[in-house]
């Protein structure tokens, strides 16, 4: 059975990485199962910009500290209106945009706000069209590699649904119809940007891939 640390703290990233990968015969091993405990020098590795550089420097970050194939991702909102942005600055933007610190409101709502503010400064109306952008980075002792996924939509004014994490109650997504935040796990793995580039991720190391759907 193989095995793979997975390069991220996020819960909600895990929850959607997790499912993915065990349909094709992958165990994914959190950072925090596996004992890595978290460093400040975590905070200083996503200093690139561009997201295969940011996901490789992760990958090859956590597979030298735990020994391990590690993979890794990284992956942003990039909003036509604002130029590409928040792009690779999604999960710091209201931290960029000085709308509030994290310590005295939760990192999603301030991201979120800062978001639709600058939408709204844009001068453009709304839906504003956008879309996901995903790279994973696969780094173990004898190969390094990157695929990449997209999805498309539009930003809404107004949140919808309960679900998902970041951007997803504001991104509808043109292929579904519906926000992310509306979409069950299964309908968002198979068109999220995320899922994307796993899959491609694992098609060009020569995994076999299982249709996410029928499960």
């Amino acid at each position: 059975m193989t095995k793979w640390i997975l390069a991220t703290r996020s819960r909600g990233k895990l929850a959607e990485l997790v499912p993915i990968l065990a349909a094709s015969g992958i165990v994914a091993i959190s950072l925090d199962a596996a004992g890595i405990a978290a460093s400040p020098d975590e905070e200083r590795i996503e200093v690139f910009d561009s997201f295969a550089a940011n996901a490789r420097a992760k990958a090859r970050y956590f597979a030298a500290r735990t020994g391990r194939p590690c993979l890794a991702e990284d992956s942003g909102l990039c909003i036509d209106a604002l130029d590409g942005q928040p792009g690779v600055r999604s999960r710091r933007f209201a931290l960029d945009r000085g709308v509030a610190t994290y310590a005295s409101i939760a990192e999603d709502v301030a991201n979120n706000e800062a978001m639709l503010a600058a939408c709204w400064d844009s001068g453009r109306a709304p839906p504003w069209n956008a879309h996901f952008a995903c790279a994973a980075s696969l780094v173990d002792q004898s190969r390094e590699a990157v695929a990449f996924g997209r999805c498309d939509g539009e930003i809404r004014v107004e949140p919808s649904g309960n679900s998902g994490f970041g951007y997803d109650p504001y991104f509808v997504s043109a292929e579904l119809g519906v926000a992310f935040a509306d979409a069950s796990r299964e309908q968002k793995a198979l068109v999220s940007h995320r899922g994307r580039a796993i899959r491609n991720l694992l098609d060009q190391l020569g995994v076999e891939l299982v249709d996410v759907a029928a499960r």
